[in-house]
């Protein structure tokens, strides 16, 4: 295990080095010879050098670039590493993308970033066909959540407009160097190509949801009064005195055509 560079707090930085778990992870993303795969904060290379070996060239995002020199040295001879040493949450991930081939994202993704990120990365989805990351358990949580669970909310709906989520597997603090204060889960997120339900105006879609869970407690009536009134209640079959978190997708995707202006 490589310990010579102390994790930085400002990046979040955790290091996975259980070998089980990167085993388990390396099976779950599935990479055959020549796929494009992008990982995002490669660390100490525990992901990176396994999956190059499989790819034979890896794209890697790392905004430390003090990690970079090592991570080079323990690639050398497992295939080609381009490096590119940025903020993932400002790439241009449509510069990676050759002809019409899709990119696979993977990462041990740090938690004060992964959400935004996500949402960073959901703007390219026509480019990409999945994505693995681990991720906080209580973010994969959100992520995956149904209409009535109690983690579900604004993050669950905007991601699931987006990309079918599924929740893999759990990995416990200690796999990772040092450990972090909090339980980590794997989530795939593959893209739709065709969206099963399709906003008219995504803004305006975005704002109902945004508006929604403004104030989770309160019923739809009282969150979305600014954009509602009762005549609007009355053409549609979703019973306005419920709450938020019992809306699905599809539901949410309704209310945004029936009244988008």
């Amino acid at each position: 295990m490589h310990q010579t560079h102390l994790a930085r707090k400002r990046f979040g930085q955790h290091f996975l080095h259980d070998k089980q778990i990167i085993q388990r992870l390396v099976d779950a993303i599935h990479a055959e010879p020549n796929q494009h795969l992008v990982e995002i904060g490669p660390g100490q290379g525990a992901l990176t050098v396994p999956i190059l070996k499989i790819v034979g060239q890896l794209d890697v995002i790392e905004i430390d670039w003090d990690l970079i020199p090592a991570l080079k040295t323990r690639c050398l001879g497992k295939g080609l590493l381009i490096t590119h040493q940025a903020d993932a949450l400002e790439f241009d991930f449509k510069t990676l993308v050759q002809d019409k081939e899709e990119l696979r994202v993977i990462g041990n993704l740090p938690y004060n970033i992964s959400t935004p990120l996500i949402f960073h990365l959901l703007e390219y989805s026509e480019h990409i066909q999945d994505m693995h990351f681990m991720l906080q358990k209580e973010v994969v949580d959100r992520l995956a959540a149904q209409p009535g669970d109690d983690a579900y909310g604004r993050l669950s709906i905007m991601v699931q407009y987006h990309c079918a989520v599924t929740s893999l597997f759990h990995v416990p603090a200690s796999a990772f160097y040092p450990p972090p204060q909090v339980e980590s889960s794997v989530v795939r997120l593959v893209p739709h190509v065709e969206k099963p339900h399709r906003a008219k105006n995504y803004e305006h879609f975005s704002n109902v949801v945004r508006l929604a869970f403004s104030h989770r407690r309160k019923t739809l009536r009282n969150c979305l009064k600014t954009m509602m009134g009762d005549e609007d209640w009355a053409k549609v079959a979703i019973d306005s005195h419920r709450r938020p978190e019992e809306l699905s997708v599809a539901d949410y995707v309704q209310l945004s055509n029936l009244f988008f202006k």
